[in-house]
């Protein structure tokens, strides 16, 4: 029994090229991106929403000519009478 020796360069592996994503791997990779751009999204647009609402809760107390801590004490005012 005889082996073959190769004494030349060795030949590349063949590359294994990626098929294209099918319909669903593409469905799922857009929607890991949308879920993650909603993500970040979220976390910048509650804080503001947030405190805009707060200012705009002041911005209308100040312009009825009371404030937040006014209110709380009448609350409480009346909540201490019953």
């Amino acid at each position: 029994m005889t082996t073959e020796l190769h004494e030349g360069p060795l030949e590349a592996a063949p590359t294994i090229t990626k098929a294209k994503p099918t319909w669903r791997e593409q469905r799922r990779a857009r929607r890991r991106r949308r879920v993650w751009f909603e993500e970040v999204l979220a976390w910048i647009l509650v804080p503001l929403i947030v405190f805009g609402c707060y200012w705009a809760f002041e911005l209308v107390m100040n312009a009825l000519g009371t404030s937040t801590s006014a209110m709380i004490d009448g609350v409480r005012t009346i909540m201490h009478a019953l």
